[in-house]
């Protein structure tokens, strides 16, 4: 189980201005990094690159459902990995495809390559992006070993060209000051508001719980839903 990189050191990372490229030269402590092709500070200069753009939840299941389950995980969390091999496709198929669970998604940042794993997830939009997911865990056990800053960024990208995505797509959402900067503040703010602690971490009808087992996951839903 993981343990969230402080508010603090993620914010000195945006204020500061705290940018950096794989493959240009050593990341300053605590920065949350850009593995673009463009340099950071090129990045950061432009005015649209420096917007904070504005965070898409990536939900699944009916929206009038009657239980809702939020799941806060990190790409690089062994523990979340197992979670979406070994419960989450039951959990899908009992709860969310039947329209009992409205499932939403939300990306805790312990370091740069979580990140850029989320971002590279993103860069397909809704409708790629649970699949993206999916490739992530299911390879992490390799990318995230992958040696230096630049292969594991590379891994990324091949991961993304295999989901359908093309380079130019790749290196516009890899470079995007925008959007980094925004999904570090909505972070931040979710991770305060329900006490996020540790990945994963699941907030069902507001309550939270740390991981568990499928049995233990549908013994609450079943309850919740009055089975």
């Amino acid at each position: 189980m993981n343990t969230k990189i402080s508010a603090v050191a993620l914010a000195a990372a945006i204020v500061g201005g705290g940018w950096w490229v794989a493959g240009q030269g050593t990341a300053p402590d605590a920065t949350i990094a850009l593995p673009g092709a463009a340099s950071a500070q090129e990045a950061t200069d432009t005015e649209t690159a420096s917007e904070t753009a504005e965070i898409t939840e990536m939900t699944l299941g009916a929206e009038d459902a009657p239980v809702e389950v939020i799941e806060y995980a990190s790409y690089t969390c062994p523990h979340c990995a197992a979670f979406h091999e070994d419960v989450f496709p039951q959990m899908k198929e009992d709860y969310i495809d039947t329209g009992k669970v409205r499932f939403t998604y939300r990306e805790v940042y312990f370091d740069k390559y979580g990140m850029w794993a989320s971002l590279v997830a993103r860069c397909g939009g809704e409708e790629r992006f649970f699949g993206i997911t999916d490739m992530i865990y299911d390879t992490q056990g390799s990318w995230s070993r992958a040696g230096s800053d630049a292969a594991i960024a590379d891994e990324l990208r091949k991961i993304g060209r295999m989901a359908g995505l093309d380079n130019e797509q790749l290196e516009s959402c890899l470079t995007d000051a925008g959007q980094l900067r925004g999904l570090v503040e909505w972070y931040q703010a979710n991770a305060e508001e329900h006490n996020v602690r540790a990945t994963p971490t699941f907030v069902i009808d507001g309550e939270t719980y740390s991981n568990m087992s499928y049995a233990e996951f549908s013994d609450i839903l079943d309850e919740r839903l009055g089975e």
